[in-house]
């Protein structure tokens, strides 16, 4: 895989700095909207994750509320605590056991964190590439404002 070809910004315009400075603040904006959304869904399956440990407790028959939106509840009975739906995504529901639930949430989270963890890595170089960006920036206005104009 060829790498990327390699900017020497410090030979770069004023106007052409300042343009590489704004793409690379979107894209660091970008990557944090992505690292809030995956920190989210990883909150959701561990919750679900919680859930199901707390539906294996509960004896057969067992009255309780059925969420149906985050604030619109239903009473229900509790007829067979070893099978359960899992979503899994764009309207999909498929019947698991306890078990496999749980393993399902697992595997969910454990690839999140990873993502999590590759889109932070990134996140941090991007920032940095986009602070030193704002620096030359800076000095180079600080140049031009100095210098006579001819």
């Amino acid at each position: 895989m060829a790498s990327p070809a390699r900017i020497e910004v410090d030979k770069l315009s004023v106007e052409q700095l300042k343009a590489l400075k704004e793409q690379t603040d979107l894209e660091v904006n970008l990557l944090q909207d992505s690292l809030t959304k995956i920190r989210t869904a990883a909150t959701r399956l561990e919750n679900a994750t919680a859930a199901l440990h707390e539906l294996s407790l509960r004896p057969h028959g067992k009255k309780l509320l059925v969420p149906l939106t985050a604030s619109l509840y239903v009473p229900g009975t509790l007829d067979d605590a070893e099978k359960v739906l899992v979503d899994v995504g764009t309207g999909y529901f498929i019947e698991k056991t306890m078990t496999q639930g749980k393993e399902y949430c697992e595997r969910k989270i454990n690839l999140l964190k990873s993502n999590f963890d590759e889109l932070l890595e990134m996140a941090t170089k991007k920032k940095s590439i986009a602070d030193e960006m704002g620096m030359l920036l800076q000095a180079k206005l600080r140049q031009a404002s100095a210098s006579p104009s001819l």
